[in-house]
């Protein structure tokens, strides 16, 4: 087994020829090639001879015979194209430009969409993908659109901000640590889960949870956002989620069971003197 630059762990041989000869002809030239880009190191800055497929997915390697459903945790992330890389070089990229770029990719081969096989999938990870670019952002989102059959999902330290134009109708299982949603009204479509971990995102309000009522929720983290420190938190998440059991990993308690309500102060009792 050997290991692509973009994080697949493909056949040995899959390589394309033309990376073979790229790392023949390093050798032959025995051009010093290092990792190490620190000033003080003193070897010069090449770049590894995988540099050139960083931007590349696995279904456009050559002799690759994967599909998507066979991958552990493929990096999805894609760059930009070479013509709009060479204007933003030039700081003269156009709107326009960017409306032709995303039209050229929405018109992706449909061989290349059968090869990704996302339909397929059961199992997923794709956490730290490293969503640099607006490019990369779009092609996440439409990869996760297409995940009608995953029930279990990771997605952890995306940087994902807004899920609400996903559904994932299968998915029982969804963990979006360390994320960047501010409301749970972001969150995708999830009519099924059982397992929901949103922790250490930027929540500060319950907004939204009632989303999840009609679905069979068992367990729900919500720990380190800042909604954590409102007024009878946990009793206010278990009564809009009456199916819970398990909060923040802590199992529901009596004293959650009780709703949640404003407090007023005792009336004081009068003296009437006549």
């Amino acid at each position: 087994m050997s290991e692509s630059s973009s994080g697949v762990k493909t056949l040995s041989g899959s390589f394309p020829k033309s990376h073979l000869s790229h790392c023949s002809d390093l050798s032959a030239a025995h051009t010093p090639v290092s990792a190490d880009r620190s000033p003080d190191s003193g070897l010069a800055s090449t770049p590894l001879p995988s540099d050139r497929f960083r931007f590349v997915s696995w279904h456009r390697l050559e002799q690759c015979d994967v599909t998507g459903d066979q991958l552990t945790c493929p990096r999805v992330r894609e760059g930009p194209s070479d013509e709009e890389l060479f204007h933003r070089q030039r700081n003269d990229v156009s709107l326009e430009r960017g409306r032709s770029t995303r039209r050229q990719e929405e018109g992706q081969s449909w061989e290349e969409r059968l090869q990704e096989n996302w339909e397929n999938c059961l199992e997923l990870n794709l956490s730290y993908q490293d969503l640099g670019d607006a490019f990369q952002q779009e092609n996440f989102l439409r990869i996760l659109r297409r995940l009608i059959r995953v029930e279990k999902l990771q997605l952890v330290d995306n940087s994902l901000t807004n899920l609400s134009s996903v559904r994932l109708p299968r998915c029982r299982m969804l963990n979006l640590h360390h994320n960047r949603l501010v409301c749970l009204r972001q969150l995708p479509k999830l009519p099924a889960v059982e397992h929901l971990c949103v922790s250490e995102n930027a929540i500060s309000s319950l907004d939204g949870l009632g989303a999840l009522r009609s679905s069979p929720l068992h367990s729900l983290s919500l720990s380190r956002n800042p909604v954590t420190f409102a007024h009878d938190y946990r009793a206010r998440v278990f009564s809009c989620l009456p199916k819970l059991e398990v909060l923040d990993g802590i199992p529901k308690l009596p004293e959650d069971c009780l709703a949640a309500r404003p407090r007023f102060p005792e009336p004081t009792r009068m003296c009437n003197i006549l």
